[in-house]
């Protein structure tokens, strides 16, 4: 099952350009839900206008050096490795986060270039694509189910479901459905084959075009926060906060009365 394209089984009754508009048009469904957010959240203007605030309170300039290390340190470990989170969540959000990224790039890769049965498929991106497909499903029910902060810190019950909870969701939903798709389709089960092919098709539009209801489009401001922190930290300027003073942490005896939970 691993070794075979799903999308070229569907040659027969679904021409390869009915595939290939679906995901343009979830391509366009991305960029129009994002542009909707910004426009409504106003985050670009936030950031613009942090830019100028952090360039007049800077204590230094910063050379073009400098910048590009600041740039490639950002994305090597801020982006590309989630320093910013520990232990259990940034392994869940790295199985998440790359099982996606392999999993969107060979979905392309199959359907613009080896949509149909009369081309040979490296099988390289059949595994990548069930490979990635069970990644986010682990990394995402794992999240879902255990790190949640509501349910882990607040103790509400891992089937309450809130508008923040639309991304992780779909995405669970979308490769998990897919991943079934590809099981039952290569096994020839008629009829769930393809009631899961219309779940995963449904799934996919509950994710691309709710974009501007969930946090789909944070993955795109996410790079560009962490950028401009490292950069305030570099130049002085801080985000107007004080520096940090060379004395031990001080919490309490309190902090030794529970395990840290509450984030």
């Amino acid at each position: 099952m691993i070794f075979v394209n799903p999308f070229s089984q569907l040659y027969e009754f679904l021409p390869e350009y009915t595939m290939q508009f679906f995901v343009i048009l979830m391509i366009m469904m991305v960029i129009l839900g994002t542009l909707l957010d910004i426009i409504h959240k106003k985050n670009v203007k936030y950031f613009f206008e942090n830019i100028k605030k952090s360039k007049k309170n800077a204590t230094r300039t910063l050379n073009t050096s400098e910048k590009a290390t600041i740039v490639v340190k950002t994305v090597s470990v801020d982006i590309l490795t989630t320093s910013e989170l520990n232990g259990k969540r940034r392994v869940a959000h790295i199985l998440g986060m790359y099982g996606t990224i392999i999993f969107w790039l060979t979905s392309v890769i199959m359907i613009f270039c080896y949509s149909t049965i009369f081309t040979t498929i490296p099988i390289i991106y059949p595994i990548l694509w069930h490979l990635g497909s069970l990644m986010t499903v682990i990394g995402g029910c794992w999240f879902w189910f255990f790190l949640r902060v509501d349910v882990s810190a607040e103790a509400f019950p891992w089937y309450r479901y809130t508008k923040a909870d639309q991304f992780v969701l779909a995405l669970i939903l979308t490769q998990s459905s897919g991943f079934i798709w590809s099981f039952l389709q290569y096994y020839k089960i008629s009829g769930l084959d393809t009631l899961f092919l219309i779940l995963f098709i449904l799934f996919n539009i509950m994710l691309f075009g709710g974009v501007y209801w969930s946090k789909f489009a944070h993955m795109f401001y996410k790079p560009g926060a962490a950028l401009q922190k490292n950069f305030a930290e570099a130049d002085g300027s801080r985000d107007n906060l004080p520096e940090p003073v060379d004395k031990p942490k001080q919490f309490g005896k309190g902090i030794s009365r529970e395990a840290p939970r509450h984030y």
